[in-house]
């Protein structure tokens, strides 16, 4: 005989009879403890001889319920069901009708339940929220946080309208791998997330807000990057189903600012992004916005109800505006390429590339014209650089006097900062400071080495100039450059004058890991035809003027010129070397290595 013993104290809700055949493993009891239910299955195989407990009596740990008799006594298999209380057994095939509620809740939302939102999205020449995540990451890598959110707006709508027109409240995100074919799982998790435009025009909406806190929150602590598809309206004026007034309190905003410097943060945009979607795209370290993008703080209706006229959405913030103001950092054409350039980019903070191409060397030798005073054209020195299809220039057309890049070399990330001879000769104005304090930042941020590549005349002078706010901008290069942290070295490649070439080395000619010139280099305190006309201006002025003037200043020139020449400065050891040009991949290797 097998005494069962119950093994918690609690209420029999139904046990079985005397004289049921059972098999090991089957519910011989049901015990209700702490208002759930618990299973007491048969030890062994046998027949139910004595049953000491009824439905509704209370029992102890240990409290004999039953015995069973021997397997040979058993007579023919009851065919009766067990008590309704107790739990069907699953059986292969058929699905739970939990799972299944589950199941079709998820469905609701994804892109094959909506066909006429999706139809329409695509109309306008545009891809869905789940269709560019699900390009953006590796696949099977997305873990999705909030898919059964809906609109809080249980007040005006009824649930199944809301589960069928709001799902995920308007914003798709979670955590996935971005890259890890080619920098491994470990390193290239990211915080994903995307408004989803088909519903409510991609608003911001009470629980797509808290489901961007939680995002956020979880990307400060795992130390994630953030990659933001941020497409939108802006706050949405219609959920009820909220506690105050002005909204002011939601965290969101402050939350991803805080993410600045911590974690690297790219915003990518296509069509239309006004108020909060624009105040978070613009909090972002990189912004990418296709060509059909409208940016502003502001849409039609706050324009209009702020007195301000009347406008189309596409008047507002269009993208040709936002290139030259420095709010876009890369043009695109359409998402598919704002998707590719946001992994090219999130790349450069992923690692090294294994494989790389790199360009013929030989061209950098005949990029910088002989005749000194021939201009040419800096691209080609990047390209000629750094490794074939790596490089990807950040704000092209927000002050041209200056390019900023990112690039590989020898596989390994790098940002380029460079003088545009094109424009005022290489000068360094004040948008062209600006722009490369805030490029340091960024660099400084995303822990990338930094690669100047000199050719500047110096700071551009004169009271136009001093107007713009140049001596402050200046010195800002300088505050900037003193305090940088990553490793950074220069390559003067022709004029590296004044102060304006101090500040291509952040600061001095030894505060670089290395400066290096290439044979067409010339130095100076300040330009060679300025400095002879300052320092000579008694000499100049005794001279007869004419050809006799003329011949005395080329005269000085060429005589400044020997002495400033790059081969000479190296001789004194101003700066470190005199390269050839097809050498210079071998000095950044170093620097980034």
């Amino acid at each position: 005989m097998t005494s069962v013993s119950s093994p918690l104290v609690g209420t029999i809700v139904s046990v079985a009879d005397a004289g049921d055949s059972v098999t090991k493993g089957s519910v011989l009891a049901i015990i209700e403890s702490m208002k759930m239910e618990h299973v007491v299955e048969a030890p062994v195989d046998g027949v139910v001889k004595l049953v000491k407990v009824a439905a509704g009596d209370a029992v102890a740990a240990g409290e004999v319920l039953a015995t069973l008799g021997p397997v040979a006594e058993i007579p023919e298999a009851s065919s009766e069901p067990l008590p309704d209380s107790a739990p069907s057994e699953s059986k292969a095939g058929l699905e739970r009708a939990d799972l299944a509620e589950v199941l079709a809740r998820h469905e609701v939302g994804l892109d094959q339940a909506r066909p006429a939102a999706v139809a329409k999205r695509h109309g306008r020449g545009h891809r869905t929220a789940r269709e560019n995540i699900a390009d953006l990451v590796d696949e099977g890598s997305f873990v999705e946080y909030g898919p059964l959110a809906i609109a809080a707006q249980r007040r005006r709508r009824e649930v199944a309208e809301l589960i069928e027109r709001t799902p995920a409240d308007g914003m798709v995100g979670g955590f996935a791998t971005v890259n890890a074919e080619i920098f491994g799982a470990e390193n290239t998790e990211c915080v994903v997330s995307s408004y989803d435009y088909m519903v409510l025009a991609g608003t911001q909406g009470a629980l797509n807000h808290q489901k961007k806190d939680r995002l956020f929150q979880l990307a400060e602590r795992r130390n994630l990057p953030v990659i933001f598809y941020t497409e939108g309206g802006g706050g949405r004026p219609g959920d009820t189903d909220t506690f105050g007034v002005s909204g002011l309190d939601c965290l969101a905003f402050a939350l991803f600012g805080r993410l600045a410097g911590k974690v690297p943060m790219i915003g990518v945009n296509s069509g239309y992004c006004f108020a909060g979607n624009a105040a978070l795209l613009g909090t972002c370290d990189v912004v990418i916005a296709t060509e059909d993008s409208n940016i502003g703080m502001g849409g039609p209706a706050m324009i209009s109800g702020g007195g301000l006229g009347e406008y189309k959405a596409t008047e507002v913030g269009p993208a040709v505006v936002h290139t030259t103001n420095g709010v876009i950092d890369v043009l695109v054409a359409d998402e598919a390429e704002a998707t590719a350039v946001a992994k090219k980019l999130i790349g450069f903070t992923q690692g090294s590339t294994p494989t790389w191409e790199a360009p013929p060397a030989e061209t950098l030798r005949d990029v910088v014209p002989e005749n000194r005073k021939r201009v040419y054209d800096m691209q080609d020195v990047i390209a000629g650089l750094v490794d074939v299809g790596s490089a990807v220039e950040m704000r092209p057309d927000w002050n041209p006097g200056l390019i900023t890049t990112l690039a590989r070399v020898e596989g390994k990330p790098t940002g380029i900062i460079a003088n545009n001879p094109l424009h005022l000769s290489g000068a360094i104005d004040h948008g062209a400071a600006q722009k490369s304090s805030e490029f340091m930042r960024f660099c400084e941020m995303w822990q990338l080495p930094i690669l100047f590549l000199c050719d500047t005349p110096g700071f551009m002078v004169g009271p136009e100039s001093d107007a713009e706010g140049l001596p402050r901008s200046a010195g800002e290069m300088f505050r900037v450059g003193g305090n940088l942290t990553v490793p950074f070295g220069t390559v003067v490649t022709r004029k590296g004058y004044g102060l304006g070439a101090q500040s291509m080395t952040g600061g001095g000619f030894k505060e670089p890991i290395f400066v290096v010139s290439w044979p067409t280099g010339e130095f100076g305190p300040m330009g060679l035809e300025g400095a002879v006309e300052l320092g000579y201006s008694r000499e100049l002025a005794a001279a007869a003027e004419g050809p006799e003037r003329d011949e005395l200043y080329e005269r000085l020139v060429n005589k400044m010129y020997e002495s400033g020449k790059a081969t000479n400065v190296a001789s004194y050891f101003e700066i470190d070397d005199v390269i050839d040009p097809a050498d210079t991949r071998r000095w950044v290797s170093r620097l980034l290595g």
